[in-house]
């Protein structure tokens, strides 16, 4: 039987590995973590968003961050100290530009693929993760915004996305929570919102019971190509107390599939690649609903406030996620308050709810400069790639599994 390892046990590594046994491959997946989704796929934003596909490669963008760089509680904030993977990354983001619609209108696409398949899988399989498909509704301060979104939204319809303008009066009509005044915005009806980690977590005990094997707790230490196979070498990472640290392990497989988050810039120069991926940190909160009132005017659609670049997503009654900011500080995994509380402000801003139990979270995005994922063979025809996914890895990741599976399947037939 042809052997897959997978490295990383996030949301891409894991609808990896479902997609691979339920084709017929014997499947290992290695995570330095002693638990699926510990990392980028923990805590982030919820949302299933086709309609936020729009990729970041725009001079407008470019132009905010070095205007919001003196600001701390700015929504993207750039530490300008130097480091040459963040600047070469940049470099390489600027370069992108003149590919700004050809992208965004790919990354649409596979959204849309992606929403279907993991509505798929979550039915097949009696995933339950907190699914709301009550849409997205996008909203704008002032005119201004407005207009300039509604270019986006022509790009965004171009590529196959069904959203529409609203009214001030049907934002409140739409989502009655809210408390704040509205110019307009886009309501998508067909996105959805879930908890990313009850997602990742259900699934991987799926996928295990059909027999895929998972290594938790082990650094992947070294890959080696050989003619007619690759060779893992592991070892017990620093959460896995009860091995033994010293002692180096190998693994021999036919394939491996790189789904290493943040991690896969280091991966990949292993392998003699360079599969560009630089951190960029994002921020959540995690409101628990302690009280009735609470539970009852927090709101239930999926919002996005543009000039703050805030999401929020209902996770079951007693809980609602609130997420942004994009931070390009390597892998710092610091949880700031600075950047924290605007999240808890926002929140007292636009909704009469109390945010006296908040629970914060940080985690890296693992960003390619075209904001694009790889989902593709490496140089060597028993290396491949399903990784780079940036904000978008729980709205991409049911479709460049499947992809990537399909891929492999054509490399190394069964």
């Amino acid at each position: 039987m042809c052997h897959i390892v997978i490295v990383g046990s996030g949301i891409t590594g894991v609808t990896s590995a479902y997609e691979l046994i339920k084709k017929g491959y014997q499947v290992t997946v290695i995570d330095r973590h002693l638990y699926p989704a510990m990392e980028t796929s923990f805590a982030n934003g919820g949302q299933l968003s086709a309609c936020n596909a729009e990729v970041w490669n725009q001079k407008s963008t470019v132009l905010k961050g070095i205007k919001w760089m003196a600001r701390k509680d700015a929504p993207l904030l750039l530490n300008p100290s130097f480091d040459l993977h963040k600047y070469a990354w940049l470099v390489e983001f600027l370069g992108q530009i003149k590919h700004y619609q050809e992208n965004t209108r790919e990354t649409v696409r596979l959204a849309l693929l992606a929403r279907e398949r993991l509505f798929q899988i979550a039915e097949q399989e009696n995933i339950q993760f907190d699914l709301e498909k009550r849409g997205i509704l996008h909203f704008y301060h002032n005119e201004n915004d407005f207009k300039i979104a509604t270019q986006v939204n022509d790009l965004l319809c171009s590529g196959g996305l069904e959203r529409h303008a609203v009214s001030a009066d049907e934002i409140k009509q739409i989502e009655p929570a809210l408390t704040g005044k509205y110019y307009a915005g886009f309501y998508c009806p067909k996105d959805a919102t879930g908890d990313i980690h009850k997602f990742t977590v259900a699934l991987a005990k799926v996928a295990e019971r059909l027999g895929v094997k998972y290594l938790f707790g082990y650094d992947v230490m070294d890959i080696k190509k050989q003619e007619h196979a690759v060779s893992i070498q592991y070892q017990a990472s620093i959460e896995n107390m009860q091995s033994d640290a010293e002692q180096i392990e190998t693994l021999q497989a036919d394939a491996v599939l790189v789904c290493g988050g943040v991690g896969s810039y280091q991966l990949s120069h292993q392998l003699g690649e360079r599969i560009n991926v630089y951190p960029v940190k994002g921020y959540s909160i995690t409101i628990n609903l302690l009280d009735q009132h609470s539970v009852d005017v927090a709101p239930w659609v999926s919002l996005l406030d543009e000039s703050a670049k805030i999401v929020t997503s209902r996770l079951g009654k007693d809980r609602l996620r609130i997420a942004g900011t994009a931070e390009f500080n390597g892998y710092n995994r610091d949880i700031r308050a600075d950047r924290i509380q605007p999240l808890i402000d926002w929140a007292n801003r636009n909704f009469n709810i109390s945010t006296k139990s908040c629970v914060p979270w940080a985690g890296l995005r693992p960003m390619m400069p075209n904001m694009m994922p790889v989902v593709r063979q490496g140089k060597n025809e028993r290396i491949f790639y399903n990784t780079g996914h940036g904000h978008l890895g729980w709205t991409l990741s049911a479709a460049t599994a499947a992809m990537i599976s399909e891929k492999i399947a054509s490399v190394h037939p069964l």
